[in-house]
C-alpha cells in the first residue's frame, strides 16, 4: 500500500504526541501572584501566628487571599489578583518594619502530578510576566579607600620583610603616608616601596618629629581602578544572577558608575535583591597576641553575639576574592559550613601566614556594605538622603591546628540558607566596590497582563484566519492541515517549556509567523496533489507522489529560514533573541507536523480505500 506506514513510525507520532501534551499542559496553570516575606539574619523568625494576623489584617484592607504558607523563616501569601500585589506588600512592610524583606512573587501553581514530571510552563520575559529593575550605583571613594587600605597591608608586609621600622599608617582622600623615626629609614623605604608599587607618586610631606613618606594616588591609576570596578562588579553580578537561574536577565553598564540590572520573572525576589544586592565579602586575620602594638589592632564584635568582641590584626591574610569554588555543606553535628578553595596566590598566601602560627587562632570577618535610606526636610520639601556604611562581624575564631593551603571550612554560620547565599557570593566572585541601590522598580504582573491578552489576541486571529483559508480552499484537506496546525502549537509551546526558553512579545510575533509558515508546507504537498490528479494519475498515487516530491521544496525552504534564525540567535541581542527561538522552534515543529502527523492523519482516514474523487 503506497499510503500507509509501518507500525513504528505511528507509534513514534503517537508518542510524541503525547509528550507534546503533558509538557505544554502546565501552561495552562499560571502562576499565583503572590507577596514574599523574608526575615533578614538579624530579625526574628516568622511564626505561623504572626502569619495568620498579617493574612486578616489584608482581608480587613478588601485583598483577596487565596493561601499562605510558611516555610522556616519565609512566608508567602498567595493573592486572588495581581493589581493587589502592590497594596498588600505596603502593608506587610508597614506592619513588620526593617526586620523582614517583603517582595512581589509568582508562585508556581503546577500541579504536583506534572511537576513530578519536571513539566513547567513556559518563561515569560519582563514585558510579560513583570520582574524587577535595579539601578546600581557603584561607590567609587569605597573602591578607592579599599584599594588604598590593601596597598597599606601590602607595603607593611614588605617592610617588615626588609626589616625597616616604621611608627605609624594613615590614611587621608588618595594618600598613604608612612612615619618613621627618621630620614635614613624613609629613604630606604622608599627606595625599596616605590618600584613595587608603581601606581602612586611619592613625597616627603615635613612632621614634628622624625620623617614621613606620602604615596598618592595617580590620576591614572584612579581612572583605571573605576573602570575596573565597574567592570568587575558588572561581572561579578552577572554570576550571581545566572546562580540564581534567572532567565533572559538584562545586565549591562550605564554611565560611568552605574549599573542596570533586569531580572524578570524570578521566582523570590526577596532572594533576588539579597543576592544581587549584597557586597559581602571576607577577610582572613590573625588574632593579635597580648604584646601586639594598638596601632596594629582591630577590635570586632561576633555577628551572632554582639557583646562578645576579639581583638585582630589590621594586616588581612587573604580576602575572598582568592576564592576559586565554595560549597554548602554540613559538619558531623550537622551544622552548616561553607567549604572553601582558594585560588594558587590565596592557598600560597594562606600556607605562609598559618605554617608559621600553629597553634594561634585565626579570624573570618564576614563584610557587608550597607545602605541607609532617610528623608529630611529642605526647603519645605521631603528629599531621601541616602547614607552607606560598613559593617563587619566574626562568624568564625578557630585554632590554627596545622599549616593550612587551599583547601578548608569556614564554620559559625547561623543557618543552611545563610551558608548557602555565602557559598553563592563566594562562588560567583566579590564585587570590587560597593554598590547600592539607586533606584528600585517592580514592574508587576498586571503591567504585563495587557500584552499577554494582546499577544494572545494576535495568535487567535491569525490561527482563525489560516484555518479559515485552509478549509476554503482545501475542503476536506483543509481539516487535516488544522488538525496538524493545532498540534503544531501544542509542540511549540512545550518545546520551549521543556527547553526552558523565555516567552517575550517579539517572541509571540514568532509564534504567530510560525502559524503562517506551518501550512505552506501543506499548501506545497496539496497543490502538487491537485497538479498529479489534473494528469490523470490515480488518488492514492497522487496522494503518495504528492507528498514525495513536495519534501525537497519544503526542506530547502524551511532549512533557510532556519539559518536566518540561527544567524539571529547569534548575534542578536534579548527581544531579537526571543523572536530567533521561537521561529526557530516553530520550523522544526512545523516541519513534523505538516510531513509527518498530516500523512498519518490522511493514511488512517482514506489511504488504504479505493478512490476515485477526493474533495481538495
Amino acid at each position: 500500500m503506497l499510503n500507509r506506514y509501518p507500525l513504528w513510525k505511528y507509534l513514534l507520532i503517537l508518542i510524541v504526541l503525547i509528550v507534546g501534551v503533558i509538557y505544554a499542559l502546565p501552561n495552562l496553570y499560571p502562576a499565583d501572584p503572590a507577596v514574599q516575606i523574608s526575615s533578614t539574619a538579624s530579625g526574628s523568625a516568622l511564626d505561623q501566628e504572626r502569619l495568620d494576623r498579617l493574612t486578616q489584617a489584608l482581608r480587613d484592607e478588601g485583598i483577596d487571599i487565596k493561601s499562605s504558607e510558611l516555610n522556616g523563616n519565609s512566608a508567602l501569601i498567595r493573592l486572588e489578583e495581581a493589581g493587589q500585589q502592590i497594596p498588600a506588600r505596603d502593608i506587610i512592610d508597614q506592619r513588620l518594619g526593617d526586620d523582614y524583606t517583603v517582595a512581589l512573587n509568582l508562585a508556581d501553581a503546577t500541579p504536583d502530578w506534572l511537576a513530578a514530571l519536571s513539566a513547567t510552563p513556559m518563561k515569560l520575559g519582563l514585558d510579560l510576566q513583570g520582574g524587577i529593575h535595579f539601578l546600581l550605583q557603584v561607590d567609587m571613594q569605597a573602591a578607592i579607600q579599599q584599594r588604598l587600605e590593601a596597598n597599606a597591608s601590602a607595603v607593611r608586609d614588605t617592610l617588615r620583610e626588609e626589616r625597616i621600622r616604621y611608627r605609624d599608617t594613615t590614611i587621608n582622600d588618595r594618600t598613604i603616608t608612612f612615619q618613621f623615626a627618621n630620614e635614613q629609614e624613609r629613604n630606604a623605604a622608599r627606595e625599596v616601596i616605590s618600584g613595587q608599587f608603581p601606581d602612586f607618586e611619592y613625597s616627603t610631606p615635613d612632621i614634628q618629629s622624625g620623617a614621613a613618606l606620602a604615596m598618592t594616588f595617580t590620576e591614572q591609576a584612579v581612572q583605571d581602578l573605576q573602570d575596573y570596578a565597574v567592570n568587575q562588579n558588572l561581572t561579578t553580578i552577572r554570576n550571581r544572577v545566572n546562580e540564581l537561574g534567572v532567565s533572559e536577565p538584562l545586565v549591562q553598564r550605564q554611565g560611568p558608575d552605574r549599573i542596570v540590572v533586569e531580572l524578570p520573572g524570578v521566582q523570590d525576589t526577596a532572594a533576588a535583591k539579597r543576592i544581587v544586592g549584597s557586597t559581602a565579602n571576607l577577610e582572613f586575620r590573625l588574632e593579635a597576641r597580648p604584646d601586639t602594638p594598638e596601632r596594629e589592632i582591630e577590635t570586632f564584635h561576633f555577628r551572632n553575639n554582639e557583646n562578645r568582641t576579639a581583638d585582630l590584626m589590621r594586616d588581612v591574610i587573604v580576602t575572598g576574592d582568592h576564592v576559586s569554588s565554595a560549597s554548602r555543606s554540613f559538619d558531623q553535628n550537622n551544622r552548616p559550613q561553607v567549604n572553601i578553595s582558594l585560588d594558587g596566590t590565596g592557598g600560597s598566601m594562606m600556607n605562609r601566614a598559618t605554617r608559621s602560627n600553629i597553634g594561634r587562632n585565626m579570624a573570618v570577618v564576614f563584610i557587608e556594605h550597607k545602605t541607609r535610606t532617610y528623608t529630611v526636610m529642605e526647603d519645605g520639601k521631603q528629599v531621601e538622603k541616602r547614607d552607606t556604611y560598613t559593617k563587619r562581624g566574626i562568624i568564625s575564631l578557630a585554632t590554627i591546628q596545622s599549616a593550612l593551603s587551599n583547601r578548608f571550612r569556614i564554620t559559625g554560620l547561623d543557618s543552611s540558607a545563610e551558608a548557602a547565599d555565602l557559598a553563592l557570593l563566594l562562588r560567583s566572585g566579590s564585587l570590587a566596590a560597593p554598590i547600592y541601590f539607586a533606584q528600585e522598580r517592580t514592574i508587576g504582573p498586571s503591567l504585563g497582563a495587557q500584552n499577554i491578552n494582546q499577544g494572545i489576541m494576535s495568535v487567535v486571529v491569525g490561527l482563525l484566519l489560516v484555518v479559515l483559508f485552509m478549509l476554503a480552499r482545501y475542503k476536506a484537506f483543509g481539516i487535516v492541515a488544522n488538525v496538524a496546525l493545532g498540534l503544531n502549537l501544542v509542540l511549540l509551546v512545550a518545546a520551549m517549556s521543556m527547553l526552558g526558553a523565555t516567552l517575550t512579545l517579539p517572541g509571540i510575533a514568532g509564534i504567530v509567523l510560525t502559524l503562517g509558515m506551518a501550512v505552506d508546507a501543506n499548501v506545497l504537498i496539496f497543490e502538487r496533489i491537485r497538479e498529479e490528479i489534473r494528469a490523470k494519475m490515480p488518488v492514492q498515487q497522487a496522494i503518495h507522489a504528492g507528498f514525495e516530491r513536495a519534501f525537497t521544496s519544503i526542506v530547502d525552504a524551511n532549512i533557510t529560514t532556519l539559518l536566518v534564525a540561527v544567524i539571529l540567535f547569534s548575534i542578536g541581542t534579548g527581544p531579537v533573541k526571543g523572536f530567533a527561538v521561537t521561529l526557530s522552534l516553530g520550523i522544526l515543529t512545523s516541519m513534523f507536523t505538516a510531513i509527518m502527523v498530516s500523512r498519518a492523519l490522511i493514511n488512517l482516514t482514506i489511504g488504504g480505500r479505493p478512490l476515485k474523487k477526493i474533495w481538495i
